[in-house]
C-alpha cells in the first residue's frame, strides 16, 4: 500500500510587514513633529529630534540638529530682555529722583516767601504733574487789566531765580480769573484777560536771561478751572491767580 504524500507546509511570506511598520513609525514621528512645531515650542521640538534620531536612524538623518542650533521663535537677546525687565525699575527710579528734587525747589522758594513775609500773595504746591507758584493776581494786576504792577514785577525777578535748574526744565505760566463777566475796551471775556495777565506775567520771568525761551509756554482759562466756589469776595480773590508750573523731567 502506498503511503499517501502529505502536503508541504506553506509559508506566507511576511517580510513586506518590516517596511509597512517603517512606514507608519514614520509617519506617526512627521505627525508628532508637525503638532510640536504648530505649538512653536522650539524646546519641545528640538527635544522630538533627538529621540526620533536616536530611534529611527541612530542619530543621523533630517532631523539631526547637533550640527545646525534651532532658533526659537521670537527669541529675544538676554541683554534686551534684562534690560527690558530693568526698565519699569529705572522709570520708578528716575520719577523719585524727580520727584526729590522738586521737593528740594519747592523747600527753598517756601523759605523765599517765609523771609519776605509773601505767604500772602505766593504759595507753592507740588502735584503729579510738577510744581506750582500760585501767584494772587490782586497783588500783581488792577482790575480788568493785564499789566503787572510795580510790586508784581520785583517778585517776578526773584521768582525766575528758581527756574533756573540743571537740566532745564519745562515751563507752563496759567492765568485765571473769578466768574464775573469780562467786556471792557481792552478785553472781551475773561479767556482773553487771563491769557494776556500771563502772558505779561511770562516776559518779566524771560528777562532773566539765563532761561530758556522755548521751554515757556502760557495759557489762559478764564473762570473755568476755580480753586473754591465763586460765592464770596474771598472765594472770587483766590480764584484770580496766575500759577507758574515747573514740569518735571521724566526720562
Amino acid at each position: 500500500m502506498r503511503k499517501k504524500k502529505q502536503p508541504k507546509e506553506t509559508h506566507i511570506d511576511e517580510s513586506w510587514l518590516l517596511p509597512y511598520a517603517d512606514l507608519l513609525t514614520l509617519l506617526l514621528a512627521l505627525f508628532i513633529v508637525l503638532f510640536a512645531m504648530s505649538s512653536i515650542d522650539a524646546e519641545k521640538f528640538e527635544e522630538l529630534a533627538r529621540v526620533f534620531n536616536g530611534e529611527l536612524s541612530g542619530g543621523e538623518g533630517v532631523l539631526e540638529h547637533s550640527d545646525v542650533p534651532i532658533k526659537k521663535p521670537n527669541e529675544v537677546p538676554i541683554d534686551e530682555e534684562k534690560e527690558k525687565k530693568e526698565e519699569p525699575k529705572k522709570e520708578i527710579s528716575n520719577k523719585l529722583e524727580e520727584k526729590n528734587k522738586l521737593k528740594n525747589l519747592q523747600a527753598r522758594i517756601n523759605l523765599y516767601i517765609s523771609e519776605n513775609n509773601l505767604s500772602n500773595v505766593l504759595k507753592t504746591e507740588l502735584g503729579s504733574d510738577g510744581l506750582s507758584i500760585v501767584i494772587v493776581n490782586d497783588v500783581f494786576f488792577d482790575p480788568g487789566s493785564a499789566k503787572v504792577k510795580e510790586p508784581g514785577v520785583k517778585i517776578a525777578k526773584e521768582v525766575s531765580t528758581f527756574l533756573i535748574t540743571d537740566p532745564p526744565r519745562n515751563i507752563v505760566v496759567n492765568g485765571h480769573t473769578d466768574n464775573r463777566p469780562m467786556h471792557n475796551a481792552e478785553f472781551d471775556s475773561n479767556w482773553e484777560l487771563s491769557a494776556m495777565r500771563a502772558v505779561h506775567f511770562m516776559r518779566l520771568l524771560l528777562k532773566n536771561e539765563k532761561l530758556d525761551p522755548p521751554r515757556f509756554s502760557a495759557k489762559g482759562f478764564g473762570e473755568h478751572q476755580p480753586l473754591v466756589e465763586n460765592t464770596t469776595e474771598a472765594n472770587k480773590a483766590k480764584n484770580r491767580r496766575v500759577e507758574v508750573l515747573i514740569l518735571p523731567n521724566y526720562n
